[in-house]
């Protein structure tokens, strides 16, 4: 598939940052508002926005604060709310609510934005491998990935050296292209992630567990459709909490996607886009309330 062309555009946050957005397939219908998990970009729904917005669907990706272009707090401040308030802006903006796609972090984001905020800003959620209570050591295996190389890389050989290692699952070592937008090259010549190192010290890390109260609460407060989609071999979503997130949301739907793990957009993208599709048409065939032309993609 050729890959869509994606215009790009920015969101001036209330604390004066400036986020990095693009959209696919501007006068398509639905709206598709991906947010991606943490130490991610946009890029990392490339494949799943190209193949939606290919069925029709109008697709919006972007950068959180710290991450990929988006401008990095220049006081190294991050809390929770201030990504919470960033997506609701973005969803804001939309010319009706979206279907607001979620993994890890962002999934988190929405479930708080969802349960919190009347009317609801979303038309729809799809949680992608994270629910309200996570298994901890998925997670500690992801923060040691990222605070792995504080030096970072000499070359982009010896970066994709370490993503292999990280995600054997892959079979395909990434490219310099395909990393270009991962790393940026410091006045040193060492090449380090996109990411604002002062993230790993926002609460997001450092009182994760914190916020799972929140959390719980704001699941049991979702009244849209949603629909969760977890990886066989994810070490952060596990029978338990899918079966507490279920109780909690007794309206949500539930698809294992086979052989992925937490990483499950980039291990099966195709199953990924299409468990995507056939959820928005289910939601044209319940006589969802958004406009029937609007549900079709």
């Amino acid at each position: 598939m050729d890959t869509c062309r994606a215009n790009r555009t920015a969101l001036a946050t209330t604390d004066g940052l400036s986020l990095a957005v693009e959209v696919r397939n501007p006068d398509g219908a639905p709206t598709l508002l991906f947010a991606h998990g943490f130490g991610q970009t946009r890029g990392a729904w490339n494949a799943a926005a190209d193949a939606l917005a290919a069925r029709g669907c109008r697709c919006v990706t972007f950068d959180s604060r710290g991450h990929g272009e988006s401008d990095r707090a220049a006081d190294g401040d991050y809390h929770m709310q201030h990504f919470a308030d960033d997506l609701l802006a973005l969803a804001r903006l939309q010319s009706e609510p979206p279907i607001l796609v979620g993994a890890s972090m962002g999934g988190l984001l929405g479930l708080v934005t969802a349960g919190e905020v009347r009317p609801a800003p979303f038309r729809a959620l799809v949680l992608v491998d994270i629910t309200p209570r996570w298994e901890t050591a998925g997670v500690e295996r992801i923060l040691a990935f990222m605070q792995a190389h504080p030096d970072g890389f000499a070359s982009y050989a010896e970066a994709a050296e370490q993503i292999a290692a990280y995600l054997p699952q892959r079979r395909e070592r990434k490219s310099e292209q395909q990393l270009r937008p991962l790393l940026r090259e410091g006045a040193d010549g060492r090449l380090r992630w996109h990411w604002d190192p002062a993230l790993l010290a926002g609460d997001l890390v450092s009182e994760s567990e914190r916020h799972q109260p929140r959390l719980l609460k704001a699941a049991a407060n979702v009244e849209v459709p949603v629909l969760l989609l977890s990886g066989e071999r994810s070490d952060v979503v596990s029978r338990g909490t899918v079966e507490e997130f279920l109780a909690l949301v007794p309206h949500a739907r539930h698809a294992e996607v086979p052989g992925a793990t937490h990483m499950l957009a980039g291990d099966a993208n195709d199953a990924f886009a299409a468990a995507i599709a056939g959820f928005i048409e289910s939601l044209e065939s319940a006589g969802d309330t958004a406009k029937p032309s609007a549900m079709r993609c």
